[in-house]
C-alpha cells in the first residue's frame, strides 16, 4: 500500500449527506429542486447516475463505504454495531491530515477509524430512551446559546404535531440549524488549519436532509408554492406488499421516528408538505456545498482537491406508503454519486453504469497514490473518472439485517441489473421482482408471474453466488485489523 513516487497528491474533500434520495439535483434532471453548486460539480465532474447502496441504513451503508466491505463482511449489520477500523488509517499512515467533521456514524460515535481529529455530530434527533446517550458538538453548542434543541420531544407540544409528517420550520438561529453549523465548521477548519505541507482528507458529514425535515424559513421561502413530484402510492402496490414490508409500514404508524408520526392515509397536502421541506433541507446543503468550494479556493488548494459528493441512504417519501428507509425500493437505495476534480477526472460525464456506494473506497486510495487492499469488494471507478471505456457492475447488491424498526424479517437482499430488481428474505416465500425498464416505480411485483421464472431465478442464483465469492475475496481482511 505505498504512495505512487513523483506525482502530487491531491486533497480529498468527502461531503455525505444524510438519506438524500436519487433525484434531488437539478443538474441530473430534477429540476423541482434548487441545487446551482452540486449542478456545477456534475458539469465540471463525473456523475454515476446509477450508485446503489450496500444498505438502506446508516451506519452499515456508511460502515460498506470506509472499509470497502458489505455488511455481512465487515460485521455491522445496523446501527450501533461496533466498527473502529477503515482505510482512512491508509492515507493517515501515508501523510494525510484526516479530520472528520459532522455525522459519520461510527460506534462508538468518536471511534478515531484512522482520522487525526473528529468533531462529531450525530443524528438531528436522538431523543428516544432506546438511543445511547451522548452530547455532540452541535448539541454543546445549542446548549452553550441557551436554546433548547429541537426533537420529537420539543415538536410533540405542537397542537398539529400528528399532521406534519416530520415536516417543521428551523425556529432557532439560522446558524445553529445542523447542517449550517456543519458546514460553517468545515469551513472554519479550511480557513484556519495551518497545515499547508501535507494534502488532506476531510470527511464532512452533514446530518440532512434526515428528519425532522426542518429547513430554515429562508430556504423554504423558494418552495411554499412550488409543486413537487407526487407519492407513487397506489392502494394494489400496498397490498401486493411482501408481509415484512406491511408490517414496517404498521411499525412506523405505531411509532414518531425521528419526529415523524407516519400516517396511514396522509393527504395530497401533506405529502406534498413533506416534499417541499425535504428538498428545501437539499438546497440549505447545496448552499453550504458552495461556501465550502469557496473556502477551498480562498485557501488556494481548490485546483489541487478531489471532491466527492454522495449519501448513506435515500428516503422513502411516503412512496410505496414507507416512511424513510429500511426497503429496497428506488427512493431508499439509489443515491446521488458525483466525483469532481480538474485535471484528474473527467468533466461533464453523466455515467448510467451501475455502481455501489462503497467503490468510491479504492477509487479515493488510488487517487491518493495508494494501492487498495485485495479483500476490499469494493471495485475501482478509477477507469470511468479518466474518460476510458466503462461499463460498471453487472450487479449490485444490498443488504439489511434486522433491527429495532425492519423486525420482521432477519434478513433482506436485493440484486438489480441494468434491467431487474430482486429483493428476497430470508425466511419468507415472499419476495419482489420489478421491472425498472417497464416500471420504473416499482408499481407491479412479478415475484410469482411465471413468464419471468427465469428472470428470477437467474437472479436468485446471483445473490447466492455474490455470497460465495463474497467469503473468498473477504477471507482475509480480518488480519490487517487485529
Amino acid at each position: 500500500m505505498t504512495s505512487t513516487p513523483g506525482s502530487k497528491r491531491p486533497n480529498i474533500v468527502l461531503i455525505m449527506t444524510d438519506q438524500q434520495r436519487f433525484d434531488s439535483i437539478a443538474a441530473l434532471g430534477h429540476t423541482h429542486v434548487d441545487t446551482p453548486h452540486l449542478d456545477r460539480l456534475v458539469r465540471e465532474g463525473t456523475a454515476f447516475t446509477n450508485t446503489y447502496v450496500a444498505s438502506p441504513s446508516c451506519a452499515p451503508s456508511r460502515a460498506s463505504l470506509f472499509t470497502g466491505l458489505y455488511p455481512h463482511s465487515s460485521g455491522v449489520l445496523r446501527n450501533d454495531d461496533k466498527w473502529s477500523h477503515s482505510w482512512v488509517e491508509l492515507l493517515a499512515d501515508s501523510g494525510y491530515r484526516c479530520t472528520s467533521i459532522g455525522k459519520m456514524h461510527t460506534y462508538p460515535y468518536e471511534a478515531p477509524v484512522g482520522f487525526h481529529e473528529r468533531h462529531v455530530i450525530e443524528n438531528k434527533d436522538r431523543a428516544h430512551p432506546n438511543l445511547p446517550y451522548f452530547l455532540d458538538q452541535w448539541d454543546k453548542a445549542i446548549w452553550i446559546r441557551g436554546h433548547e434543541k429541537p426533537s420529537r420531544v420539543t415538536y410533540r407540544t405542537l397542537p398539529d404535531y400528528a399532521e406534519r409528517l416530520g415536516a417543521f420550520e428551523w425556529e432557532l438561529p439560522d446558524d445553529l440549524h445542523a447542517d449550517n453549523f456543519v458546514g460553517n465548521l468545515a469551513r472554519h477548519w479550511l480557513d484556519t488549519y495551518p497545515g499547508h505541507d501535507a494534502p488532506f482528507f476531510l470527511q464532512i458529514g452533514f446530518p440532512g436532509p434526515h428528519p425532522p425535515y426542518d429547513p430554515t424559513s429562508r430556504h423554504l421561502d423558494a418552495y411554499r408554492d412550488r409543486e413537487m413530484p407526487e407519492a407513487k402510492r397506489t392502494h394494489e402496490d400496498l397490498d401486493s406488499q411482501p408481509t415484512p414490508l406491511k408490517e414496517l409500514r404498521k411499525h412506523h404508524q405505531a411509532n414518531d421516528h425521528d419526529a415523524i408520526v407516519q400516517l396511514e392515509n396522509p393527504t395530497a397536502e401533506q405529502l406534498d408538505r413533506q416534499r417541499r421541506h425535504y428538498f428545501a433541507n437539499v438546497s440549505l446543503i447545496d448552499e453550504q456545498v458552495g461556501g465550502l468550494i469557496d473556502a477551498l479556493d480562498a485557501r488556494g488548494v481548490l485546483d489541487d482537491t478531489i471532491i466527492v459528493f454522495t449519501s448513506d441512504h435515500g428516503d422513502a417519501l411516503n412512496d410505496h406508503g414507507h416512511s424513510q428507509k429500511w426497503t429496497m425500493y428506488e427512493p431508499s437505495v439509489h443515491v446521488p454519486g458525483i466525483i469532481w476534480g480538474p485535471g484528474r477526472v473527467a468533466a461533464d460525464q453523466q455515467l448510467p453504469g451501475l455502481i455501489s456506494l462503497m467503490d468510491f473506497a479504492p477509487t479515493l486510495l488510488e487517487l491518493a497514490g495508494l494501492t487498495a487492499p485485495e479483500w476490499m469488494e469494493a471495485e475501482s471507478l478509477l477507469p470511468a473518472l479518466r474518460g476510458d471505456e466503462w461499463t460498471g457492475r453487472t450487479y449490485v447488491f444490498s443488504e439489511h439485517a434486522r433491527d429495532f424498526i425492519l423486525t420482521e424479517t432477519a434478513l433482506m437482499t436485493m440484486v438489480r441489473d441494468e434491467r431487474f430488481k430482486l429483493v428476497e428474505f430470508i425466511d419468507y416465500d415472499e419476495g419482489q421482482l420489478f421491472d425498472l425498464v417497464d416500471d420504473p416505480f416499482e408499481e407491479h411485483n412479478l415475484w410469482g408471474d411465471e413468464t419471468h421464472r427465469e428472470t428470477r431465478v437467474r437472479l436468485e442464483k446471483a445473490i447466492a453466488n455474490w455470497r460465495a465469492s463474497s467469503s473468498m475475496t473477504t477471507a482475509t481482511w480480518g488480519k490487517d485489523w487485529r
